[in-house]
């Protein structure tokens, strides 16, 4: 049986919380240190969380937040292109788009190894949650649903909030995706009790593996860790880490805990084509019987 092994790497990280001019500058110090080791560990593809350059500011709704915005390309994407092009890996990293004024986006942006810019997806599903008031900061995405083409392989970035919707992580894989990448910023509310605390946390590992399983493909999910106080001086978030990496049956390579790390996985590309020979889900879907899903609910 052939192989084609990619050695991987998503970074999960407390963010360095500074609200002052430095915060961009000290995370982004922070994740070139991750990215160094991670590509002397044998990285080729490396993953980053969420809105990594600073602390998840949509805890409240504040039109100063949008001051953290940038242009793509810009400053950020800069600088990953030549942490990229200096370690020769491939990043996956998730920024606050400036497109106009009045007019932003959760966008992933991917840094090819050699410092170019690969591609962009800007997120579709935005939350409106209490401690997630993302529909104030970003528009939905209007990119649709196009993998972006790297040294490593065919990559489905989608955005956290997109990992609950199987239609995100199909039609990825309609469109040719070998992998589907989810920077991800979730956590609890502190004052849920433990049980609500592990159904959310289950659940959200639940979908992820749902995606592997139904598509054939591997999925890497990178979350962010640590408690991140509200500025509305409510309880906060916890988020809980996990991070992963699945294989396209959904097994567990690689799993994080729940404080900083390295997660480190080899993913077998080959083995989505012989899963799929066993499981051949595209196949067998009724494509002539769904036309109802185009409707937001069958009243």
């Amino acid at each position: 049986m052939k192989t084609r092994t990619l050695p991987v790497a998503l970074i999960q990280d407390r963010a360095v919380i500074d609200r002052g001019a430095g915060n961009a500058e000290a995370n982004l110090a922070q994740i070139e240190e991750r990215v160094a080791q991670a590509a002397t560990d044998g990285a080729r593809l490396v993953l980053l969380q969420e809105i990594h350059n600073g602390p998840y500011f949509c805890q409240h709704e504040s039109v100063d937040e949008f001051d953290l915005a940038e242009p793509i390309p810009g400053p950020s994407t800069d600088r990953l292109g030549r942490l990229a092009a200096k370690h020769k890996v491939v990043i996956v990293s998730s920024l606050f788009e400036r497109r106009a004024a009045g007019l932003y986006h959760n966008t992933a942006v991917v840094l090819e190894a050699d410092g170019s810019i690969a591609g962009k997806y800007r997120k579709m599903h935005i939350p409106d949650d209490p401690g997630f008031y993302e529909k104030f900061y970003f528009t939905p995405g209007d990119m649709g649903f196009e993998p972006i083409d790297t040294s490593v392989g065919r990559l489905g970035v989608l955005v956290c909030w997109d990992q609950w919707y199987p239609e995100a992580a199909r039609l990825m894989a309609l469109a040719g995706a070998e992998l589907l990448l989810y920077p991800t910023a979730i956590g609890y509310d502190p004052d849920d009790d433990q049980a609500e605390k592990d159904r959310q946390r289950e659940s959200w590992i639940v979908s992820h593996r749902g995606h592997a399983v139904a598509n054939g493909l591997p999925v890497l999910s990178c979350n962010r860790v640590g408690h991140e106080p509200s500025p509305l001086g409510a309880a906060g978030v916890d988020f809980w880490g996990h991070s992963h990496v699945l294989g396209p049956q959904g097994e567990f390579l690689a799993v994080a805990g729940d404080g900083p790390e390295i997660l480190m996985a080899e993913v077998d590309l080959q083995r989505s084509e012989d899963v799929r020979r066993i499981w051949p889900f595209l196949r067998d879907r009724r494509i002539d019987a769904y036309d109802d899903l185009l409707k937001r609910y069958r009243d």
